[in-house]
């Protein structure tokens, strides 16, 4: 078991976001290379976060909201508008590029909710891009008298989502009813982490015979056979998230996940000349970093 701790990053506009992953203690949790956690935000003009057009290449994007309104524009022409609890999953494949801009809509005050990125296996990250969105009553729970889990994607305690996926994962969102613990069987060849995003949990190490105790913005991350036990606090909401990790090393760069440092020196040129698609309705996009 590892403990990371996320680092504040700021976004521009002094929108700031907690990421853990990637970190100098795990690079992933299973097939997920970036976890970013954004807000809570009071939204006081409705363009607390504006992200403008930029590109993706050989991963799937998940966006889950907590709170607020997000719409989303990518150059499949999509357009749609992210609410609390609803499932949008982008799978980038050769090349999409998409924006991101929150709209204080629909009676939602505040800002807040998890980006991830899920590196695509090698035989995927050149597929056709896509975009799904689903509604959160689409969404599989499991309810007990201490929680409530909801299976954004992948297969995990019996339950399966039907988001499309490429390899085996899961992304599950668990929020407290009162406190308790929790103790899952450990997967025998999947990694799992939990992200802290309300919230208190305690960890027993019984290797090194000592507690951790976990607050928002930690992450515990568990090997593949590694027993999963916890207590959390009655307030508590969890992302549980992991999978196989893929066998080949995953190079990023900016906003390019690959297992070919090649893939993303092209896309980096493709996006220097601007020759991704475009996201209608757009007319500003960010350039790539400079070294």
């Amino acid at each position: 078991m590892k403990i990371i701790h996320s680092h504040v990053k700021d976004l521009g506009d002094n929108f700031h976001v907690r990421r853990s992953l990637p970190s100098i203690e795990t690079r992933h949790a299973g097939p997920f290379v970036f976890l970013d956690h954004f807000g809570p935000v009071e939204m006081l003009t409705g363009e607390e976060l504006v992200v403008r057009p930029h590109p993706h290449i050989g991963l799937a994007t998940l966006t889950y909201l907590y709170e607020g309104a997000i719409l989303h524009r990518d150059s499949l022409g999509t357009e749609q508008m992210i609410l609390p609890e609803e499932t949008n999953w982008m799978t980038s494949g050769n090349g999409i590029a998409h924006s991101e801009r929150s709209r204080k809509e629909y009676d939602q005050v505040r800002i807040e909710g998890i980006q991830a990125w899920v590196a695509l296996p090698v035989e995927a990250e050149d597929c056709d891009p896509e975009f799904f969105h689903y509604d959160k009553s689409q969404i599989p729970e499991l309810s007990t008298d201490s929680f409530l889990l909801r299976l954004i994607a992948g297969e995990f305690l019996g339950l399966k989502s039907p988001v499309k996926i490429y390899s085996p994962l899961f992304y599950a969102d668990f929020k407290a009813k009162k406190a308790s613990s929790i103790s899952w069987d450990s997967l025998a060849d999947q990694e799992l982490g939990l992200y802290i995003s309300k919230g208190t949990i305690s960890l027993r190490d019984s290797d090194a015979n000592q507690s951790h105790e976990l607050k928002v913005g930690d992450l515990a991350y568990f090997a593949p056979g590694e027993k999963v036990e916890f207590e959390h606090s009655d307030e508590a909401r969890i992302v549980v998230l992991g999978g196989k990790a893929h066998p080949e090393k995953r190079f990023l760069y900016w906003n390019f996940v690959s297992s070919s440092q090649e893939k993303i020196n092209k896309a980096k040129i493709r996006w220097e000349e601007d020759s991704f698609a475009k996201v209608p309705n757009e007319d500003d996009r960010i350039p790539l970093p400079k070294p």
